[in-house]
């Protein structure tokens, strides 16, 4: 058994509480959101990586034009400009880029555009938290480098402790987005549970992102599911934090990853650059300048095992 719970985003508790909502934004710790980005880590020229990359076919001399999906930080948002991409996935593009030697030019792309996007040579490789899937590596390769994760958020006076396991959920009014991995995941961690003798949890959805946060915290639910890097990021105006993680590929790992077109024969340089980038420390930059480092991996792969068709 399982509750259920469908709230509408015009409700009346919400209403009234949406005055207090410029207060809440305001306390987010400073974002650099200049097209500049004087803080974005570079990296030096990586010989082994040229070399490795000498028989693919660039769109463009000098320059690597890499596509992502301009959308939502930490992955990638438009700067003030209202033009030009920054966020996690670019600094992961320029990385890449700066280690190939070559120039960056980012395109920004619609999630469901960019696999006919990169087939077709509209541009080199896409960096856009693309997840490592057997069906997709039939026509993409991949150089990973981060962690699929989601993330359990609960208000940060909250007494729950760490939720590592699907006892830990027992009971529980648990947020999730509907039709999605997470909320798959929650469904078969509760039948585990009320097949031992455990309380059912209670799933709520929202449609609604804002009425979502206010009902986390105004006691209505008990925790939030979803990616955890949406989550960290918002966490830090310090109302939410982080109860646990749990893969995205639940119980198998799930990684995101540089995808290019297969055979093409840059992905093997790509996972390189990548690797040099985390042994000098500019990976990590690139990651907790977003608030990501929970999904740190220690090694890129080419071509991980990647989540089953089914």
């Amino acid at each position: 058994m399982i509750h259920r719970k469908n709230i509408l985003s015009a409700l009346l508790g919400a209403a009234m509480l949406l005055p207090l909502l410029p207060l809440a934004a305001s306390a987010q710790p400073a974002t650099d959101l200049s097209p500049e980005q004087a803080g974005r880590p570079r990296a030096q020229k990586l010989d082994e990586a040229v070399k490795l990359a000498k028989d693919f076919r660039f769109q463009k001399e000098g320059v690597l034009v890499v596509g992502t999906t301009t959308g939502r930080l930490p992955f990638a948002a438009y700067a003030t400009d209202t033009k030009t991409p920054v966020g996690n996935a670019p600094d992961i593009a320029q990385l890449v880029a700066d280690s190939l030697g070559r120039k960056l030019e980012l395109v920004s792309t619609a999630w469901a555009d960019w696999p006919l996007g990169l087939q077709s040579g509209k541009f080199d490789v896409v960096v856009s938290n693309v997840t490592v899937t057997e069906e997709r590596k039939e026509k993409f390769d991949f150089s990973t480098y981060r962690n699929d994760q989601l993330g359990i958020y609960v208000k940060s006076d909250s007494k729950l402790g760490a939720i590592k396991e699907p006892k830990d959920i027992a009971g529980l009014r648990l947020i999730v987005a509907a039709s999605t991995n997470q909320e798959q995941i929650l469904l078969r961690w509760n039948k585990q549970n009320v097949a031992a003798g455990l309380k059912p949890v209670e799933i709520q959805y929202y449609d609604d992102d804002v009425v979502q946060r206010l009902a986390l915290q105004s006691g209505r639910a008990d925790a939030y599911v979803g990616p955890n890097a949406i989550a960290a990021y918002e966490a830090r105006d310090g109302k939410t934090r982080l109860a646990g993680l749990v893969s995205g590929g639940w119980p198998l790992n799930a990684e995101i990853a540089v995808t290019s077109r297969k055979g093409s024969g840059i992905a093997e340089a790509i996972t390189v650059a990548l690797n040099a980038q985390i042994k000098n420390g500019n990976y990590a930059k690139a990651l907790s300048r977003w608030s990501l480092g929970s999904e740190a991996i220690e090694v890129a792969r080419t071509n991980p095992p990647g989540l089953p068709k089914n």
